[in-house]
């Protein structure tokens, strides 16, 4: 597959770290034989949490902290994704070996993380477009089988049974959402008020619980270099005990959202060797060994009101200076389109 492997690119002036600093908190936990120099580059993509690539005598790493300035409340939790990513080891999800994490917020200027630097490559934001139809069929196949893995995962026996409450869990994250927006809204927006309204009155019962990823998508996951299959789930900062159809509906977004927002929507699937969401929903229960949902599109709809409310929060840090990307600024459109769409897909569902 003719993948793009992750941009590095010198720490944008915001989240310059000390690279000193870094090697001192790190010497004791790197192989014997470290020289203390650290060439520090940073990830661009992703708007949540600055990301970095470490290069040192004694192989790579990467760190992940959160970002400069006043924080919404529970956003960039390094915390919790460390504890996830550790606690997933050795399961059926791959993840990064974690390698130490640091709440000392003086050694660099905010708490961080580091974890082994993974060999793998990023198809994009939602949609493959590398590689043969064969190729294709089987990542979206094993994209399937992985979020089924972490959702059929005995979360207690991985020392998670106080990673989330999920009683309550669509109700609450509404309400969580709703102040997210309320915290990040810097213009009027009236398809979010629409849907702050229509959700509390449709959402179903919370019947399930399941660890749940809460940004599952071709982005967030690296490649294997060498095969069609999921090297790496990355990016755990909203994962928490909830609904799975949550996480699949999330997943589901690609189908409902037009090509210039990174999804599928009016695109001839079955010629680029992608499945529908019928067909995707279909994978995933197989390996998760349950029926096919009633009704998805509930879920679809709130994850178009949680991304939105997600975007808005990355353009807001864009105004306020301290975005993870240079690019975050062009999140305006992107959250208004997307909260348009959810509103129209809303109204559909009845």
């Amino acid at each position: 597959m003719t993948e793009q492997a992750p941009t590095l690119v010198e720490p944008l002036p915001q989240h310059r770290i000390d690279a000193g600093a870094v090697a001192r908190y790190l010497e004791p936990f790197l192989p014997a034989g470290f020289d203390g120099r650290v060439a520090v580059r940073q990830y661009q993509g992703g708007q949540s949490n600055p990301t970095y690539h470490l290069a040192t005598n004694v192989g790579a790493w990467v760190l992940r902290k959160k970002p400069p300035g006043k924080l919404l409340p529970s956003a960039h939790a390094i915390e919790r994704e460390y504890r996830v990513m550790r606690a997933l080891a050795g399961s059926g999800v791959p993840v990064p070996r974690m390698l130490c994490l640091c709440d000392d917020a003086a050694v660099i200027g905010t708490p961080f993380f580091v974890m082994q630097h993974v060999q793998g490559r990023l198809l994009g934001a939602r949609i493959v477009a590398a590689g043969t139809p064969e190729e294709r069929a089987a990542l979206y196949d094993d994209l399937a089988r992985v979020l089924a893995a972490l959702h059929t995962l005995d979360w207690r026996a991985r020392g998670l049974a106080d990673f989330g409450r999920p009683e309550r869990f669509l109700e609450r994250q509404v309400a969580r959402w709703s102040a997210q927006w309320e915290a990040s809204r810097t213009e009027p927006l009236p398809p979010m008020e629409h849907l702050r309204e229509w959700l509390p009155r449709h959402l179903p019962p919370d019947d399930e619980a399941a660890l749940v990823h809460g940004d599952y998508r071709l982005g967030n996951v690296l490649v294997d270099p060498r095969a069609p299959k999921v090297a790496a789930v990355l990016d755990w900062e909203l994962a928490t005990l909830g609904h799975p159809l949550a996480d699949l509906g999330y997943y589901c977004l690609m189908y409902h959202l037009p090509e210039r927002e990174g999804g599928c929507l009016d695109m001839d699937l079955a010629a680029q060797a992608i499945p529908s969401q019928a067909e995707f929903v279909q994978a995933y229960c197989r390996h998760a060994g349950r029926t096919v949902p009633a009704a998805l599109d509930v879920f679809v709809v709130f994850s178009m009101f949680r991304l939105t409310a997600i975007l808005a929060g990355v353009y807001k840090r864009a105004l306020d200076g301290n975005a993870a990307d240079a690019r975050a600024l062009g999140q305006r459109e992107r959250f208004r389109a997307v909260a348009e769409l959810g509103w129209a897909l809303a109204q559909r569902c009845g």
